[in-house]
C-alpha cells in the first residue's frame, strides 16, 4: 500500500514540549529570568548542534527507507535466513544502534524491515520489534557518541579507542545472548508464551 507522506506537527503531544515546559517552570522557580533562560536555551542548542543534526538526519533516512520501500525489500531478503532470523534480527538492532548511537533511530531505520521479515517467516512482529530494541541496547556501549560522552565525563580524553576495545567483546556477547533468548521466544513452547500477542 502507498504510504501517506504527510508530516503531522503535533507539538502539543510531543515529548519535547513537556520537557521544555518543565524546564521553563523549573528555571523560573529557581530564580532565572526569562532572558537568562533564553540565553541558556540557545547555549544548550549550540552545544548539542551536531547531535541534533545527526538525529534529524537519521530520522530522515529512516523515513526515506520506509517511503521508498527499501525496508520491505531488505525484509524480504532477510527472510531468506529462515529459522536463524531471530538471531540476525537482534544483531541488526545491535548494528543499528552501534552505527547511529540511538535506539530510536535504529527502530525508525529497521522497524519496518523487522515487521516485514517476521510476517514473511510467521514470527511475531511484536517479538522482532522488541528484539530490535533489546539488541540495540547492547549496541549502545560501542556507539561513538556513548564512548565520547564516557571519555569526556571521566576526563579521559584521547582514550576512546581503548574504551571501545574493552567494551566491544562484552557488547557482542550480550547481543548474542539476547539473540538466543529471542530465538527461544520465537520457537520453543514455554518461551513463546512470554511474547505479548505472540503464538
Amino acid at each position: 500500500e502507498a504510504e501517506e507522506a504527510i508530516y503531522k506537527f503535533t507539538w502539543f503531544t510531543a515529548t519535547g514540549s513537556g520537557i521544555l515546559l518543565a524546564a521553563i517552570v523549573g528555571g523560573l522557580l529557581m530564580g532565572y529570568s526569562i532572558p537568562q533562560l533564553i540565553k541558556q536555551y540557545l547555549r544548550t542548542l549550540w552545544v548539542v548542534r551536531f547531535s541534533l543534526i545527526t538525529i534529524a538526519a537519521m530520522l530522515a533516512l529512516g523515513f526515506l527507507t520506509r517511503y521508498s520501500g527499501l525496508d520491505a525489500t531488505m525484509g524480504l531478503a532477510f527472510a531468506a535466513t529462515g529459522i536463524f532470523y531471530p538471531m540476525f534480527g537482534t544483531l541488526l538492532g545491535w548494528l543499528g544502534v552501534a552505527l547511529t548511537g540511538s535506539d530510536t533511530a535504529s527502530n525508525v531505520l529497521f522497524g519496518g524491515l523487522q515487521r516485514v521479515t517476521s510476517e514473511q517467516l510467521g514470527i511475531s512482529p511484536i517479538l522482532m520489534a522488541a528484539a530490535n530494541s533489546s539488541g540495540g541496547v547492547m549496541g549502545k556501549m560501542v556507539d561513538a557518541q556513548s564512548i565520547v560522552v564516557a571519555s569526556t565525563a571521566t576526563r579521559w580524553y584521547g582514550h576512546e579507542g581503548e574504551i571501545l576495545r574493552y567494551v566491544f567483546f562484552h557488547s557482542i556477547v550480550l547481543a548474542i545472548l539476547v539473540g538466543g533468548l529471542v530465538t527461544l521466544q520465537a520457537y520453543v513452547a514455554p518461551f513463546t508464551s512470554m511474547v505479548v500477542g505472540g503464538h
